[in-house]
């Protein structure tokens, strides 16, 4: 799946671009008919220590699933919001199983 992914605010090294595309490879074994996904990462000027970004948007055949989240780190960011979309993509896919 091609994850466009962009980093506001900041340049993001390979290693976290590299990890936020493969976590987001995994939601296909969840729901196989993604059209694409948009990753935005943002680093926010704030004085908390929670001031990373991480929203995402994936596109399926007519529906689109926007998730964000807030947290110390992108990584934690990104763990929590897959897991997000993934319980959205089953719950959708049973939808579609339902009425067929």
């Amino acid at each position: 799946m091609k994850v466009n992914t962009q980093a506001v605010n900041f340049n993001a090294n390979p290693e976290l671009l590299n990890f936020v595309q493969e976590r987001m490879n995994k939601l296909e074994t969840y729901f196989d008919k993604v059209i694409k996904s948009d990753v935005f990462l943002k680093v926010e000027n704030t004085t908390g220590k929670e001031n990373k970004v991480f929203e995402a948007r994936v596109s399926v055949p007519g529906d689109s699933f926007v998730v964000k989240k807030q947290c110390k780190s992108f990584e934690e960011g990104a763990d929590s919001a897959i897991a997000s979309l993934e319980r959205q993509l089953k719950k959708r896919k049973e939808k579609l199983r339902a009425h067929l």
